[in-house]
């Protein structure tokens, strides 16, 4: 585009005001001369630019609270990290993978179900080990985020290297190692935490369970729920409940608290896993 000067058509007496004028009152009279007493529009600029102000913007309202409004405020703070569903009132329920502490959990469900949670921990943004003895259920979802250079590597059992686990590189470790996992070489610490899939309830599961800060119960056997609620200490409601559950329903504890908990794939979720299931 070309630039036009002088006393061209862009340069007329509508352009900038008064005709020889910098704004509506401008630094200088109609003749052009300056204004004895008052600063030029250039000093005044200068002037600005010296105390941090630059150039001067719309004039927009201040959003200001008063003293009485401030306790009306209210912003919508939980916690962060993975989002593995919706509890029971419809509200999402978030795994918070990445800590600064140790952190095992247990999953006593299906393959569907940790491969949820390892895609949804690996678009957070950490990385994924997976220690497997069916690498091949597993390849599919590390071709899907681009041949392992987006943050998910697949092991065989026991061959998973040290992670260099940090505050900005933090690992979940996947263990999917069939009913009697073998003791980990890599195991939980700062910024590393290892999640156990254990398809159905073993003899190992009760040592693993009393270790883990958090335990998941999928769908079980009646002889299999009695079993993990006395070594839960779950009520019988819960107890009677965990044969009855729904593909993709989990039934998350610790020490303290349980949340069933509805894990929804997305649509990409859908395609590369396809529906919640329980069996493998």
């Amino acid at each position: 585009m070309a630039m036009t000067t002088g006393q061209g058509p862009t340069a007329g007496p509508g352009a900038y005001g008064r005709q020889g004028s910098s704004g509506a009152d401008g630094a200088y009279g109609s003749t052009g001369a300056p204004v004895p007493g008052r600063p030029s529009a250039a000093a005044r600029l200068r002037d600005q630019v010296r105390h941090g102000f630059g150039l001067v913007g719309p004039r927009n309202g201040r959003h200001t609270l008063s003293a009485d409004q401030v306790d009306t405020l209210a912003l919508p703070i939980g916690d962060d990290g993975v989002v593995i569903g919706v509890d029971t009132e419809g509200q999402p329920a978030v795994l918070g993978v990445n800590r600064p502490t140790p952190y095992d959990v247990v999953l006593i469900g299906g393959l569907w179900t940790a491969q949820v949670l390892a895609l949804r921990a690996a678009a957070t943004g950490a990385r994924v080990a997976v220690e497997t003895g069916r690498a091949q259920h597993w390849m599919q979802m590390v071709h899907a985020m681009g041949g392992g250079q987006n943050g998910m590597s697949v092991y065989d059992v026991g061959r998973v290297p040290p992670q260099g686990a940090s505050a900005g590189n933090p690992v979940l470790v996947v263990r999917d190692c069939g009913m009697r996992p073998p003791r980990g070489r890599v195991v939980s610490g700062p910024w590393q935490a290892v999640l156990t899939l254990l398809p159905y309830l073993s003899p190992v599961a009760p040592r693993l369970i009393r270790q883990a800060r958090l335990v998941g119960v999928q769908r079980v056997s009646p002889d299999e729920a009695a079993e993990i609620g006395r070594t839960m200490a779950l009520p019988r409601t819960d107890v009677e409940t965990l044969p009855t559950l729904h593909d993709g329903l989990t039934l998350w504890c610790t020490d303290r608290d349980r949340q069933y908990v509805m894990t929804q794939p997305t649509d990409a979720e859908t395609g590369l896993l396809g529906m919640p299931r329980r069996m493998d």
